[in-house]
């Protein structure tokens, strides 16, 4: 049977213009345990002022553990987003992301495919991720962290397209971060029906719930969406969500994507019912 462990991924904070610790912290006093950090590499501007919470690769990589010992959180995962069809930038920020991961103690690393560049072709695209995962893959496997690829882009919409990438290397390291925002939001096919077909091969979950008026706005004409609404005020069914996964045997993190720190808390408080925690 799953285990089920709730973490909050850090763009709760963004709208309030938190610095990284300023958001772990915050998260703490909301009562989460575990937190999802956006990490970057270079210096970038914002954070570097404190009005954004991304985590740069350039730093010492136990700052961030320092930092959320401090506050008494734990990392669950990396949101390490990179595009996986620009081998030059995904290469090295995957990397450094899994020797991250290594120092902080999370076992996982969330990306998607992100963007097609205009020209490259279908075939093109395929190879150039099959590249830059095979050799992401060397790297999970001699740090034993797992590259999770969830719905997003216009490739992983569709599971049969999201399983072809997580397919084009095979190995064990490679596995699903289900987005049960993104996957309704594309509107493709039923999303409970889709995560059944892709269960086994799920390792992490995004938690986005999609406020109806969001879904009349958007759904059918995205393949995402950064951010969610509060876990429970939306449209996703988080009972059969969990009942799907229930018979899964690994620890599953349900990472909480939101967009304010109220939303935040509330969701953490609602799926702790749906848990029975």
């Amino acid at each position: 049977m799953a285990t089920f462990k709730i973490a909050i991924n850090m763009e709760f904070c963004r709208s309030a213009d938190k610095s990284f610790e300023a958001g772990v912290k915050i998260a703490s006093e909301l009562g989460y345990e575990w937190i999802e950090p956006m990490v970057h590499t270079g210096w970038e501007l914002l954070s570097e002022v404190e009005y954004f919470h991304s985590f740069s690769m350039e730093e010492d990589p136990l700052l961030m553990k320092e930092i959320c010992d401090r506050h008494g959180v734990k990392v669950a995962s990396l949101s390490a987003h990179s595009p996986l069809m620009k081998p030059e930038a995904a290469v090295d920020r995957l990397t450094r992301a899994a020797v991250l991961a290594t120092f902080v103690g999370c076992d996982f690393l969330n990306t998607d495919e992100m963007v097609r560049p205009e020209w490259m072709d279908d075939d093109f695209a395929h190879d150039t991720m099959r590249y830059t995962l095979t050799r992401i893959e060397q790297v999970c496997a001699r740090h034993r962290k797992y590259l999770c690829i969830e719905p997003h882009g216009i490739y992983t919409a569709h599971t049969d397209g999201l399983m072809r990438i997580v397919n084009l290397v095979d190995s064990p390291w490679i596995q699903v971060n289900w987005d049960t925002g993104n996957s309704y939001l594309a509107g493709l096919e039923d999303p409970y029906e889709a995560l059944e077909k892709v269960r086994d091969r799920v390792f992490h979950i995004h938690a986005k719930d999609i406020s109806m008026e969001h879904s009349e706005r958007e759904k059918g004409k995205v393949t995402g969406t950064p951010v969610g609404c509060a876990c429970g005020d939306g449209v996703v069914d988080w009972e059969r969500v969990i009942r799907i996964m229930e018979p899964v045997d690994r620890e599953i993190f349900l990472s909480v994507e939101c967009g304010t720190i109220d939303e935040a808390a509330r969701s953490l408080d609602f799926l702790r019912k749906q848990i029975g925690a």
